[in-house]
């Protein structure tokens, strides 16, 4: 059945559209987010059965630098080298001696040690308790002891770690740090040192391993025996050879078993290389997975109420529509019949409404378009005669200019009948510097131009002044053609010699013209070394050039008209190339000022530059 009404489309179409993004997110979020959850729970597991590992591994290094710190005395090997019949002094002497130099320090260097004891091939054993002293044992406790180090550990003096312990009624509450030694004299390793440290003291290591209330983490030793575990009984009792296959199948990688009460429980392992031991973290896969099921249950619970949502927005959204397109309709057949009435908008503004509001616009606009066009059409007249106007000034402002350079031809003509080379030289300094400046044409104006009106200017400076003084101008050939913006040089050139050299030019003062270009930016720098700009008349010409204005010929406090040319130039420079161009200063107290005048370089307009910074 095809579904003709708006209405009707709107809604089926606003459910869908709802439905499918809600329950397609709702489960790739879910499948995603337990993914996750899942590689960050064995990643989270490795990294505390890692550092598990790492710390037994250096709390059981300390140990053995213990034993290997014992055997450093001589006194050690020297007990080690008694012969079976040896006097009971002999005995008594090493074994008091040992205690003093070698046992008690290491008590008090490790608290947690339970016992120190050496045991030679030759029956000559000491025993030494942390809080008890010494402790003396029968014959044969010390031959089955020996018989069973033996028989457990390696022949090549490498460090053994054994759950036995010589103490009656102590089994599985000790851990046994052994290594065999041989003395001065003797040339096997069948004599013993070791440690005794209890697990308990051990598991102030792992008890502050964060596994969240359900987790934990025990150690199994080399012969799969519990080492340590959370529950005291399991301690010394061997695991089930079930699980130590698994844990041995599964590597480092995690896998899920059951426990006792059938709950599934992840496991991951890693083996400590020093003591043989198997560091086991488990959690409840239920505890590791809450975080999805908790996700699942809240999609399930968004995605009701949003279908709720939908259907009630759907209703009010559809009626909000069809009701304006009602309307425009009409509206429009009205227009058909040339009927140019606007339509009624009702209260609530949407983009419908809107297309309404735009359509009423339209017919009011078309009414008043010819009176556009005729005002346009006054506005174009109105621009033409201003040019014209412009144009006009433009010519009468040349007519006295030129009759100044027939009065200083005149004048060139006395000074040569006078022979006053000077008057001469001066005036057609002038001459030359009025017909540049009153130039109205629009050739292009070059370097090499602005360079040529400057040496003018310094002709007649250089009379002024009374006394020789040359310009440095050190512009690479390259640069002469480069265009610039007409009357900008020699203005900066007087400003230096009106401001720079206050108390007159002298044998060391210097002004220096440059060029260079770099990134799409052409520089021109005037450069002098005389008394610079004070800081705060420094930051009021900034101020000035960063108003983009031209200076208003106002007079500054000394009544003079300062820095107007400078303004000029700047905003000239912008007029012609853009705002982003123009004037920079820099300058320093004593130490002279710095003018650069910022252009595009040839091939690169305004907008293509990139802006200089001041």
């Amino acid at each position: 059945m095809r579904i003709k009404s708006l209405y009707q489309k709107l809604i089926l179409y606003f459910l869908i559209v709802i439905i499918l993004p809600v329950g397609s997110v709702g489960l790739i979020s879910y499948m995603t987010s337990s993914k996750e959850l899942d590689v960050q729970a064995q990643n989270q597991m490795a990294q505390i059965v890692g550092n598990a590992a790492h710390h037994t591994e250096l709390y059981l290094r300390d140990y053995e630098r213990t034993i290997m710190s014992l055997l450093t005395l001589p006194q050690v090997m020297e007990f080690i080298d008694l012969p079976a019949d040896r006097d009971d002094y002999d005995f008594f002497y090493y074994r008091k001696i040992i205690r003093e130099i070698g046992a008690n320090p290491l008590f008090i260097q490790n608290p947690r040690l339970a016992a120190i004891y050496l045991m030679s091939a030759k029956g000559n054993t000491v025993y030494y308790l942390n809080e008890s002293g010494e402790e003396l044992f029968g014959e044969e406790n010390i031959r089955r002891q020996r018989d069973y180090f033996l028989g457990n550990t390696s022949p090549d003096a490498q460090l053994n770690i054994l759950d036995r312990s010589i103490l009656d009624g102590q089994q599985h509450q000790m851990l046994t740090l052994v290594r065999r030694i041989r003395g001065f004299s003797s040339s096997e390793l069948n004599n013993f040192a070791a440690v005794e440290i209890r697990p308990a003291d051990l598991s102030a290591l792992w008890n502050g391993v964060d596994l969240g209330e359900y987790g934990s983490l025990f150690i199994i030793d080399a012969k799969g025996r519990y080492v340590y575990h959370p529950d005291q009984a399991k301690v010394g009792e061997p695991a089930p050879s079930s699980f130590l296959s698994r844990l041995e199948g599964a590597g480092e990688q995690a896998f899920v078993g059951g426990d006792e009460s059938g709950e599934e429980i992840m496991y991951m392992a890693r083996v400590a290389e020093f003591s043989g031991w198997r560091l086991v973290v488990s959690m409840p896969l239920e505890e590791l997975r809450r975080p999805v099921a908790n996700i699942r249950t809240t999609t399930l619970i968004v995605g009701a109420l949003s279908l709720l949502l939908a259907v009630l927005l759907a209703y009010r959204f559809g009626r909000s529509i069809t009701r304006p397109i009602q309307l425009l309709k009409s509206g429009m057949r009205e227009t058909e019949k040339g009927n140019w009435a606007p339509i009624p908008l009702p209260r609530h503004r949407d983009e419908i409404v809107e297309l309404m509001l735009r359509y009423n616009k339209m017919v009011k606009r078309l009414s008043e378009a010819v009176d556009h066009v005729v005002q346009v059409e006054l506005n174009n007249q109105e621009i033409r005669m201003e040019r014209q106007k412009a144009e006009y000034q433009s010519l009468q402002l040349q007519i006295n200019p030129h009759f100044l350079y027939n009065t200083l031809e005149t004048i060139v003509c006395y000074a040569a009948v006078q022979e006053s080379d000077e008057i001469s030289e001066i005036v057609k300094a002038l001459a030359y510097m009025l017909r540049y400046s009153v130039q109205t044409n629009v050739e292009e104006i070059t370097v090499a131009n602005e360079l040529k009106h400057v040496m003018h200017y310094l002709i007649v400076m250089q009379h002024r002044i009374g006394r020789e003084f040359e310009i440095d101008v050190d512009v690479k050939p390259e640069f002469l053609l480069h265009a610039m913006v007409r009357l900008s040089l020699q203005p900066l050139v007087e400003n230096a010699f009106q401001h720079a050299f206050p108390d007159g030019v002298e044998d060391y003062h210097f002004i220096r013209i440059d060029c260079e270009e770099e990134g799409g930016v052409f520089r021109v720098i005037v450069e002098d070394n005389g008394c610079g700009i004070e800081p705060g008349r420094l930051r009021e010409l900034r101020e000035k050039l960063g108003a983009n204005r031209l200076a208003d010929g106002g007079l500054d406090a000394g009544g003079s008209r300062s820095g107007i040319g400078i303004m000029n130039v700047h905003r000239r420079v912008q007029m012609v190339f853009g705002d982003q161009y123009g004037l920079r200063i820099d300058s320093e107290e004593q130490r002279g000022t710095k003018m650069t005048l910022v252009m595009p370089a040839p091939g690169h307009s305004g907008g293509d530059a990139a802006e200089e910074g001041s």
